[in-house]
């Protein structure tokens, strides 16, 4: 069961929105390739705010993903793309649902 995740929550520059969108799509192929991270989300929370979300079965892999390849390509691009520094939070998932359905929807988009 997936039990830990981060939420990290981003406020782009201005003038940064768009920067920052296709950092963030380009992150799901990073995403991709950490075994340790099954589940990953880029989020738009609004006009300028972004976030990511994902989830691990364990603290190793939260660990890994933090010391990853997307960690270190995000604080290489925050002072350029970010009004304040990435917050990172670390959460503790209580229940979740993950329907077959969706999996066969993500089969079909990714």
């Amino acid at each position: 069961m997936l039990s830990l995740g981060l939420f990290v929550r981003l406020e782009a520059k201005p003038g940064k929105e768009k920067d920052v969108a296709a950092f963030l799509k380009q992150g799901l192929q990073m995403a991709n390739q950490e075994p340790t991270t099954p589940l990953w989300f880029a989020l738009r929370l609004g006009p300028s705010t972004f976030g990511v979300f994902d989830a691990f079965h364990d603290e190793s892999g939260r660990q890994a993903h933090l010391n990853g390849p997307i960690a270190k390509a995000l604080m290489a691009k925050a002072p350029d793309l970010f009004a304040v520094p990435p917050s990172i939070e670390r959460t503790e998932i209580l229940q979740a649902k993950v329907s077959q359905e969706l999996f066969r929807v993500m089969a079909d988009v990714f």
